[in-house]
């Protein structure tokens, strides 16, 4: 008794997105992308304290501990900003 499977199940689950390494992205879009990111409706950051200025370095900081990494979406075209697992 042979049991078929699908070829493509693996492709179908990791369509989340490509992982691009922050220090490969334009300064001035990476900057642009942690603005967009800490400034977001419903985020973590809201009203807590601190400057534009200190969230962004906030979050490079995070990046250079290898806490967060950008993600780009295939389907949507999109990047995101995302904890590592």
């Amino acid at each position: 008794m042979t049991k078929n499977k699908p070829t493509n199940h693996q492709t179908d689950h990791q369509e989340e997105g490509v992982e691009v390494p922050y220090q490969d992205i334009n300064p001035e879009t990476l900057r642009n992308m942690i603005e967009e990111f800490v400034s977001r409706d419903g985020s973590d950051w809201g009203d807590s304290g601190g400057s534009m200025e200190a969230k962004i370095e906030q979050v490079l900081r995070q990046f250079k501990a290898k806490k967060i990494k950008v993600v780009f979406d295939l389907t949507s075209q999109t990047a995101n900003i995302a904890t590592k697992n």
